[in-house]
């Protein structure tokens, strides 16, 4: 039976090669497109197989960036913005002033609904 240690060990010296083998395979494919479409397109210079992989790493490093290690998911806070708003918790806090505006009086409510038109800076509201 394997060790959990040795697997862990294991994966981390394999991801380096896998991560070189997928660059040096990507850079064929941005090579293929390059010279597939934009000398055609654009009256471009075909690129070399190495072009190709230094112009994916320029781009990744450029506009994709290496961040995200194991384990990091980089979305991840965008996800727990979007569940405050839309999720459990936003309907229940949705809920929360559902009801208390429903137990205000007329009054109160005229109150409030002038006073966030003053806090925005709106003309008062005929009524």
């Amino acid at each position: 039976m394997m060790n959990p240690q040795n697997r862990g060990r294991r994966f981390r010296l394999a991801l380096p090669v896998f991560i070189l083998i997928a660059a040096l395979g990507l850079g064929a494919v941005v090579q293929w497109l390059w010279n597939a479409i934009l000398p055609a397109a654009a009256n471009f210079n075909t690129i070399s197989y190495w072009q190709a992989v230094g112009l994916f790493v320029l781009c990744k490093i450029l506009f994709g960036g290496f961040r995200g290690g194991p384990g990091q998911h980089r979305h991840h806070h965008k996800w727990q913005k979007f569940n405050r708003r839309f999720g459990r918790e936003g309907r229940e806090e949705m809920l929360a002033w559902k009801n208390k505006w429903m137990q205000m009086t007329d009054e109160e409510r005229r109150r409030f609904r002038q006073e966030m038109r003053n806090r925005w800076r709106k003309p008062p509201e005929n009524m």
